[in-house]
């Protein structure tokens, strides 16, 4: 990466700034004479563009101060005439200030700077800056040791493959740390349901029981539309401080591996692989990671606000699960409304897949992520009617015979089944419950 030439002079007095014991123009002033080692006539004019602009002093900010001086003064004009004079302006004295927290709306952990983040995450500081990873070090080192994420394409007939990238156990215990200590106090809109404590699938699907019209959409490539420049604004918001936030943001995002996009499976159209691998190719949240689905929550609240606006304007109700959203409600112009949807959506900075868009009336089926809701909330036919099977064949030729798609824990997964369909439809799932207690397992 290039850094510009004035980049360094910029962030000298930026620092010297944010040291001065008081944050008035005599005080700059003298501040800035300190940091260059002479007083120079125009910084009288510099220190009052910056007074103007900063009414109080941006302790937690010194990049965006840095970036004010380079673009909005005349700080390059004369640097440049001084180098011309064959006297070039140079910080000769740094000035160190201690980091500190931006106002915080939510309870979270005060990290002041980067040894204070290593102390929160139980890390040494020289392993905080392997783990962030914020020169992107690890997209072109070979696979190994150093790659903090492993890799699994996942083939889908007729789609675009999907990529999990999975944190390795050291990455996903400093990320749970992230998600314990500071993710964990911020709300989510009342229209998120999936990874959610208290909801689910099932109370995302109830909200829409009933209902004449039900219409389904779906975000397309949701994880990795989620860029680090968002996830960086959504740690600026909390709080914390330019350095920190920007090392919180480049930990729990990842740049997908040059040899792992080139390992890319077939599937789906030239266009829309192109798609994907410029959005893998960007620091984006990777789908396996711990605080991948709190932070998508996070940066969907403004496009959820919006969305639940737009319902309770044409008198339905929203609801988003991941990224499925649904609207439901009496009957009306499907088309306006998916139209003005993609609207809000495009401006959200995501992308609506057209091709998972679904209207239903109440003469059809009307499913919400996997559940039937036209008249009162229920699993499919089709998947009741499968787990019974395999349930009434388990019971009378046992277990081992009944296992043909050779699940390492049957019990379990025949365990987690009935009780899924208990959860949604407590009488079925009692019959259900009565053939699962009537099978015989060994041992």
């Amino acid at each position: 990466m290039s850094h510009r030439p004035d980049e360094g002079l910029a962030r000298g007095l930026a620092w010297a700034f944010l040291a001065a014991d008081r944050w008035t123009a005599p005080a700059l002033v003298d501040a800035a004479g300190t940091a260059l080692g002479h007083r120079y006539r125009w910084m009288s004019a510099l220190v009052r563009q910056v007074l103007e602009n900063h009414r109080f002093a941006p302790t937690d900010r010194p990049y965006e101060l840095s970036r004010f001086l380079l673009g909005r003064t005349a700080l390059v004009e004369h640097a440049e005439r001084a180098a011309q004079r064959g006297r070039a302006l140079r910080v000769v004295r740094i000035s160190t200030v201690a980091g500190v927290m931006g106002e915080r709306r939510w309870p979270v952990p005060e990290v002041p700077d980067l040894p204070a983040l290593a102390d929160l995450l139980e890390l040494p500081l020289e392993q905080l800056d392997w783990v962030v990873d914020a020169r992107g070090l690890s997209r072109r080192t070979p696979d190994g040791p150093f790659h903090l994420h492993r890799h699994r394409w996942v083939e889908r007939p007729g789609a675009v493959p999907r990529l999990l990238e999975s944190p390795t156990p050291l990455l996903r215990a400093v990320l749970r740390r992230v998600l314990d200590r500071v993710l964990v106090w911020v709300p989510v809109h009342p229209a998120a349901h999936g990874f959610v404590r208290g909801r689910s699938a099932v109370t995302h699907a109830r909200t829409h029981v009933g209902a004449a019209s039900v219409v389904c959409l779906d975000l397309r490539s949701f994880f990795t539309s989620i860029t680090v420049g968002r996830v960086n604004g959504l740690f600026r918001g909390l709080g914390y401080p330019e350095a920190v936030a920007w090392a919180l943001a480049c930990l729990c995002t990842h740049q997908t591996p040059v040899a792992v996009l080139g390992r890319m499976p077939p599937g789906g159209s030239e266009a829309a692989r192109a798609w994907l691998r410029s959005s893998l190719r960007a620091r984006h949240l990777p789908q396996g990671a711990p605080t991948s689905p709190a932070l998508a929550n996070l940066a969907c609240f403004t496009l959820d606000r919006r969305l639940a606006g737009l319902a309770a304007t044409a008198g339905l109700t929203y609801s988003r699960y991941a990224d499925d959203l649904t609207f439901s409600g009496p009957r009306g112009s499907a088309h306006r409304l998916v139209a003005s949807v993609g609207s809000i959506v495009r401006d959200e900075g995501f992308d609506l897949n057209p091709a998972k868009t679904r209207v239903r009336g109440t003469g059809e089926r009307q499913e919400v992520t996997g559940l039937v809701v036209n008249e009162r909330l229920n699993v499919t036919r089709a998947y009741h009617d499968q787990l019974r099977a395999v349930l009434h064949d388990a019971t009378r030729n046992g277990p081992s015979a009944a296992n043909r798609a050779d699940h390492p824990d049957f019990r379990s997964h025949l365990e987690g089944r009935v009780g899924w369909v208990e959860s949604v439809n407590p009488v079925r799932g009692r019959r259900l419950r009565a053939q699962l207690d009537a099978i015989v397992w060994p041992g």
